[in-house]
């Protein structure tokens, strides 16, 4: 078996690298990537100097990616815009403030549990760590980087 993968280069779209390992197909996930019709390629555990192995998400043609997810799933992660065969921009991500409908409360007390309708939001409470919390009930979420 090849450990050498080629995808081609894109003409016009965006590179998502330097994914944690195996946090790839939980990106695609959280981006709803399956709903689009663009070609897209997820690499996984590709050779990495800098992390050992890595993920890496290239999308076919410009569509709108959510910055809060990648930064929540991985902050480190690079994101590269291209267009006509190159890299015209890069967007640094960071962990957000504020994150709605991404991840769901746990704590079978929180009023989230009871009322289905409301918007499930966390709060930044530590960047260092990833710790959020609940914006209702204050339940502890780690993100996990």
């Amino acid at each position: 078996m090849s450990d050498k993968l080629r995808v081609t280069n894109l003409e016009s779209g965006i590179v998502i690298d330097h994914i944690k390992s195996g946090k790839g197909m939980e990106i695609y996930r959280l981006l709803g990537l399956d709903s689009l019709e663009n070609p897209i390629a997820i690499i996984k555990n590709v050779k990495s100097q800098k992390h050992g192995k890595k993920d890496i998400i290239k999308i076919d043609g410009n569509i709108n990616v959510d910055y809060d997810i990648l930064g929540f799933v991985d902050p480190n992660a690079t994101v590269s815009i291209i267009e006509n065969g190159k890299v015209t921009g890069k967007k640094p991500l960071k962990p957000p403030d504020k994150l709605t409908d991404v991840i769901k409360c746990r704590n079978p007390r929180c009023i989230l549990s009871i009322e289905t309708d409301m918007k499930h939001m966390f709060v930044l409470a530590d960047s260092n760590s990833g710790l959020y919390r609940c914006f209702y009930c204050q339940h502890p979420h780690m993100a996990q980087h």
